[in-house]
């Protein structure tokens, strides 16, 4: 709910209240207004707000005034008279007049707007054609005043009858009552305009603050989250380790020969065990590459190598699984990459690729030389100068059911599975394919999925040969 000054506020701008004449009207406006009577009439106008501003004038300070400012006493009357014009207060919806001591006279008009005054015309000074002669007042306000000289100055004082001039003051009032109710629209319309933009930046001040809490929230729950991992995996290897270990030992009859049956159990054992195993191994690396404490131990490497190793390392898990497994690779320049983990990113990706493809299918790895596009970085020079650097792009390529177009772009996300149903025919952890992506970025790379037609998934990893540096 808004404060009581925040509704106060919007009260005064709904029901015309609080504002002044120089918020409806802009002084230029005023200026200019003035500036035409005066030229059409030859009379001075002054315009005033409330609170005696002077917002618009356009006449200059008679010349008799000038004179009498000579005298003391003249300069007193003279004070006097602005004074008394300035703080004169017309009738409501009315017109003041005040005699000055020249003999001359002034109107003051109420500029006023939904029945409030925010301002005064004043007219003149101007004589009436009734003014024939200099006011005794007048000459005797020192005996030094030339009288001459007074009736040559009042001479060249404006003239206007009465009723020209409240006409003229009817005029302007009309006019302005237009002028105000316009600006008074305008004004109504940017203040409702911009008390909507504050509320909506106070809204959205509220959300951000309340995001960044959340986003608080959840970095530290992601903190948690990597140091539980880390802590639970690295707690749970070590009993898996001897676990494994003492498998190996019962199968090779260390604590004494076993019948079939036995060595079957064992055999089981042992296998669920190195799944376990690669599952820890999987959360300490995932860790770690969120965490940026896995260090890389980098190398010149030959891609066709490590391709042909791990071709070989596959080749019996294929042959289960009825997979043709091949790999093919022209010549390829040298990565300077860390060998077991660019291992470790092949080997994912294959072996992902025969688990996924049925028996009779075929797995291809291969890979080529390319050029990849670098990332500006804010470095526009860079871009310029080259924006191309020499790759190598590796294709593990299944003749599988392949991956549909939404799920390609959440594969490589931590714990996702393509099929996450409870039936799934494929196991894992969903963890692969991201550690995968983590590894490719940690060598400046990046990996791919693309389709394999007609059936079929294709992940490319490119890898840079070096990194890009300036010359």
């Amino acid at each position: 709910m808004s404060s009581p000054a925040e509704e106060r506020t919007l009260d005064e701008l709904t029901m015309g209240k609080g504002f002044s004449l120089q918020d409806l009207v802009d002084r230029g406006a005023l200026g200019e207004m003035a500036k035409s009577f005066f030229d059409l009439f030859g009379v001075p106008l002054r315009i005033f707000a409330q609170d005696g501003s002077m917002l618009a004038d356009a006449a200059s300070t008679p010349e008799i005034y000038t004179y009498l400012d000579q005298f003391q006493k003249g300069r007193e009357a003279v004070g006097r008279v602005v004074s008394e014009v300035k703080s004169l207060e017309p009738a409501a919806k009315g017109d003041a007049t005040y005699e000055c001591v020249t003999g001359a006279a002034y109107r003051v008009v109420s500029i006023r707007y939904d029945g409030r005054a925010i301002g005064r015309l004043i007219l003149g000074p101007f004589l009436t054609p009734e003014v024939t002669e200099i006011p005794e007042t007048l000459l005797r306000i020192d005996p030094q005043v030339d009288a001459a000289r007074l009736r040559e100055l009042l001479g060249q004082m404006p003239r206007a009858k009465e009723e020209t001039l409240a006409q003229v003051a009817r005029h302007l009032r009309s006019t302005l009552d237009l002028i105000l109710f316009s600006g008074h629209k305008a004004l109504l319309t940017s203040n409702m305009h911009l008390a909507s933009v504050r509320e909506n930046f106070r809204d959205l001040q509220e959300k951000n603050e309340k995001l960044q809490e959340a986003y608080n929230r959840l970095k530290e729950l992601d903190r948690l989250k990597s140091n539980f991992l880390a802590t639970v995996s690295h707690e749970l290897r070590t009993p898996l380790t001897s676990i494994i270990g003492y498998s190996e030992m019962l199968k090779e009859g260390i604590a004494g020969e076993m019948i079939p049956e036995q060595r079957e159990f064992v055999q089981t054992i042992h296998d669920k065990g190195e799944q376990l195993l690669e599952l820890i191994k999987g959360l300490l690396d995932l860790s770690k590459l969120e965490s940026g404490t896995m260090s890389m131990r980098k190398s010149d490497i030959q891609v066709g190598m490590l391709i042909e190793d791990v071709s070989q390392t596959l080749q019996p898990t294929a042959r289960k699984k009825g997979v043709k497994l091949v790999h093919s690779f022209d010549m390829v320049p040298t990565l300077w990459a860390d060998p077991d983990r660019l291992r470790q990113v092949f080997l994912n990706l294959a072996e992902n690729a025969i688990k996924f493809t049925d028996d009779g299918g075929t797995v291809t790895l291969s890979a080529d030389s390319v050029f990849m596009e670098v990332e500006a970085d804010g470095d526009e020079g860079l871009v310029l100068l080259s924006n191309k650097r020499p790759a190598v792009a590796v294709r593990i390529a299944d003749t599988g059911l392949g991956i549909s177009d939404d799920e390609k772009k959440r594969v490589f996300d931590a714990f996702y599975q393509v099929d996450s149903s409870s039936t799934r025919e494929q196991g894992g952890t969903g963890l692969g394919l991201s550690i995968v992506k983590r590894l490719v970025d940690a060598h400046d790379g990046k990996v791919e999925v693309g389709d394999n037609e007609p059936r079929g998934t294709v992940f490319t990893v490119t890898i840079p040969c070096r990194r890009a540096t300036l010359a």
